[in-house]
């Protein structure tokens, strides 16, 4: 089987409460919340997990503080010679409009969504209102029914209950299996001992604690797809 390296890109940030990732935890803990894109190089194939916003603010003093380069899409993937036009393959964990506000600009790119993620942006709920029905309409997409292989050392596990149609990211490493999380979360969701913790934001919060407690136990190396210290990481492992 392949191994890979994944390289963390920040391609925007956001100022919120910890209770957005520990659901009935830490409410009023203000905290700094990374928004990733993770560039895989294939042999032949540049692959991308999500895509991140298009446009965000920085709040003050977060570069200086965390030490991490926050770059728009474009400058992000220039960090490894990439244009957009250069990535052909797109996972996406959800379709939440900050993992996929970049899809259009990679207009050679495959996109991988799970069949009941992409019904739900077509036909969003109210309650949640990070989805854009049309943002995907002129990608080629490619629709996933629960845990399938991608490419050979890559799989997406279903992980629904933050959103419908939510999937984590298996890929071979040379020291074992990393997993991205297909649901918001941050390092406290996954304490040393004891369960996980359910996401704070979920469609439904069985689901999102089963899918929690299901990455935790198989991924031997957990890649929390919010979690600041990803940010000052070029690679993986």
């Amino acid at each position: 089987m392949k191994t890979y390296t994944i390289h963390p890109l920040v391609v925007g940030v956001n100022e919120t409460d910890q209770g957005i990732m520990t659901y009935l935890k830490d409410y009023g803990k203000r905290i700094i919340l990374p928004i990733y894109v993770f560039y895989i190089k294939d042999e032949d194939k540049n692959i991308l997990i999500d895509t991140g916003l298009e446009e965000f603010m920085i709040p003050e003093g977060v570069k200086e503080t965390y030490e991490f380069d926050i770059l728009e899409f474009e400058d992000a993937l220039a960090v490894y010679d990439l244009k957009p036009e250069d990535i052909n393959i797109i996972i996406h964990t959800h379709l939440h409009n900050d993992h996929c506000e970049n899809d259009y600009k990679c207009t050679n790119a495959d996109v991988y969504v799970q069949k009941t993620e992409l019904e739900f942006l077509k036909n969003p709920h109210p309650i949640d209102h990070r989805y854009y029905p049309d943002i995907l309409d002129d990608m080629n997409i490619i629709t996933v029914h629960g845990d399938a292989n991608i490419l050979d050392g890559i799989d997406v596990i279903y992980t629904p209950g933050h959103t419908v149609g939510g999937q984590s990211v298996m890929i071979n490493t040379a020291k074992g299996k990393a997993v991205i999380t297909g649901f918001c979360c941050n390092d406290k969701n996954f304490p040393a001992t004891g369960p996980a913790i359910t996401p704070g934001v979920h469609i439904n919060a069985i689901e999102a604690y089963d899918s929690a407690q299901k990455i935790k136990k198989m991924a031997d190396i957990l890649i929390p797809l919010h979690d600041i210290s990803i940010g000052k990481l070029k690679n993986i492992p």
